[in-house]
């Protein structure tokens, strides 16, 4: 038994007894997502396009995700439909900016582990690059979403005739402690990630303006940023819908 293996019957001993039911449960939709990850892989080697093969799978990914690891339904949906709508938004960001930075393909940095394969695959880099980026956003975001739905839901509950206005205040509020973790996570699991390459070139001396220009931290910078700002897109609509949701019931009761 390896390492991997002792970790995750670790990971799923904790997350029964932590969540219970609900935790067996999101460990379940973990695995259906790097099942639908490998499989995207297997699609994209295939020749399928690559950036639709990452929005088909970037849709199963959040509808298992939020979906199997919440019971409430208007929460739910709202989240749904809030994180599709960032996902779309994302992709008219994502595509060009991608383009205009020139990230994609394989950093100098990387040149040496790969230099004994042929690069000739048939497959657009460019493309696979928008897609990894599309597929790096997607936790980022429906765990903002969820995280304001399941807020505004309890708050509405709670409030039964609250105003929209004290409504979309608390989904503000919600929001403002959600970007600040969020960021730090992010920030922090990008600086993790490259601490290793960020140590090397500080010993081959190499200059501030080098790490500006090297391919590698960019994209990585990109990443963090595309993914801040999908959580503050996704943190405005989600109460945005919920406010609206919350209206048209309140219409129909009438």
């Amino acid at each position: 038994m390896n390492s991997i293996t002792v970790l995750t019957l670790i990971l799923l001993v904790l997350m029964a007894i932590v969540g219970g039911k609900r935790g067996v449960v999101s460990f379940i939709s973990v695995a259906f997502n790097f099942c639908l990850l490998f499989l995207t892989v297997i699609l994209i080697a295939g020749g399928f396009p690559p950036l639709a093969v990452s929005a088909f799978m970037g849709i199963c990914i959040l509808a298992i995700t939020i979906y199997m690891g919440n019971n409430d339904e208007r929460a739910t949906n709202v989240a749904f439909l809030a994180t599709l709508l960032v996902l779309g938004a994302m992709l008219v960001i994502i595509i060009p900016f991608d383009h205009w930075a020139m990230v994609a393909g394989f950093s100098n940095e990387q040149s040496e582990e790969i230099e004994a394969f042929n690069l000739l695959i048939g497959v657009n880099f460019s493309a696979i690059t928008a897609a990894v980026t599309i597929l790096s956003t997607l936790g980022a975001i429906a765990e903002a979403a969820i995280a304001v739905a399941s807020g505004l839901e309890e708050v509405i509950q709670n409030k039964p005739h609250i105003s929209l206005s004290e409504l979309f205040t608390s989904g503000r509020n919600i929001g403002f402690q959600i970007m600040g973790m969020t960021f730090n996570t992010l920030f922090f699991g990008m600086f993790g990630g490259d601490l290793s390459l960020f140590v090397l070139l500080y010993k081959l001396d190499a200059n501030f303006g080098y790490y500006l220009n090297a391919k590698i931290f960019v994209r990585e910078c990109m990443l963090v940023l595309y993914s801040a700002i999908a959580v503050i897109a996704v943190i405005w609509i989600t109460t945005y819908l919920m406010g609206r949701k919350v209206n048209s019931l309140r219409k129909t009761d009438r």
